[in-house]
């Protein structure tokens, strides 16, 4: 559907460019901090977090997630070298939203899982409760990420997105409400969560508890993201203006489709 518009229309999205926070140089540099962070995480979610689980088939998930994160690692390696990410700028964008996807929002969400199977919530918990909670949880996510593309297609074809088109007051208006759809989903999924703990749960342990329920709230704000994510990468492979020239300046607008 983005390919009917003209590259005008996705002149905002230069924003995290145009300000050097999203330069090649930048992004790998947050590269070389997912190097340490997940590792990091993967410790923390099948060590600590999945000591004395329930949670079935956690030995299956634990070794693809072992080798997913063990080769986003060495590609972070990789595309935080120089003379690669310079010439792979649109490779390293996807490799910066697969690794933050990674980072924030599967290992809490894993977490949470894993926590909800052990003992140490004192929930009453079964296999099949676990995995109803799983199906549930990503229900809604699934929801999440559909509600918010469908939302960012509308505010491109509404010319939101194309600079200087647009009073900051009506935007603003707009946006507020198209939030409300979203704000219901995740409010019903925060809900769900915290049902079934205290409904499942003798015990409350609170370091636990935040664990748990910030688990699958970050990963909704992570699929909240996502499209943005996805459409500025689409940006970067399709008009050059989204990309940087050798020198490390950010090429201009083209002014007409590509």
């Amino acid at each position: 559907m983005q390919s009917k518009l003209p590259e005008e229309s996705f002149a905002a999205l230069r924003g995290p460019f145009e300000s050097g926070r999203q330069k090649p140089k930048s992004l790998a540099f947050t590269l070389l901090l997912f190097v340490f962070i997940q590792p990091l995480m993967f410790f923390l979610t099948y060590v600590v977090a999945a000591d004395g689980t329930i949670y079935p088939n956690k030995d299956m998930i634990m070794n693809i997630h072992l080798w997913i994160t063990a080769a986003l690692v060495l590609l972070s390696i990789i595309f935080a070298i120089p003379v690669i990410y310079n010439k792979g700028q649109i490779a390293q964008y996807l490799l910066i939203i697969l690794t933050s996807q990674n980072t924030g929002a599967t290992f809490l969400y894993i977490s949470s899982l894993f926590l909800l199977g052990s003992d140490r919530l004192g929930i009453d918990a079964t296999k099949d409760s676990l995995l109803n909670f799983m199906y549930v949880t990503l229900i809604i996510g699934l929801l999440v990420f559909i509600v918010t593309w469908i939302r960012f297609y509308v505010l491109l074809q509404r010319g939101h997105y194309r600079e200087g088109s647009k009073k900051d007051n009506l935007r603003k208006k707009f946006e507020a409400k198209s939030y409300l759809p979203m704000a219901i989903i995740v409010g019903t999924g925060v809900v769900y969560v915290i049902q079934y703990v205290a409904r499942n749960s003798y015990m409350i342990d609170i370091n636990v508890m935040v664990v748990v329920i910030i688990g699958p709230l970050l990963f909704f704000a992570m699929l909240f993201v996502l499209p943005e994510q996805i459409v500025i990468l689409y940006c970067k492979y399709r008009f050059e203006s989204f990309n940087f020239n050798k020198d490390g300046n950010l090429k201009p607008i083209s002014r007409k489709d590509a």
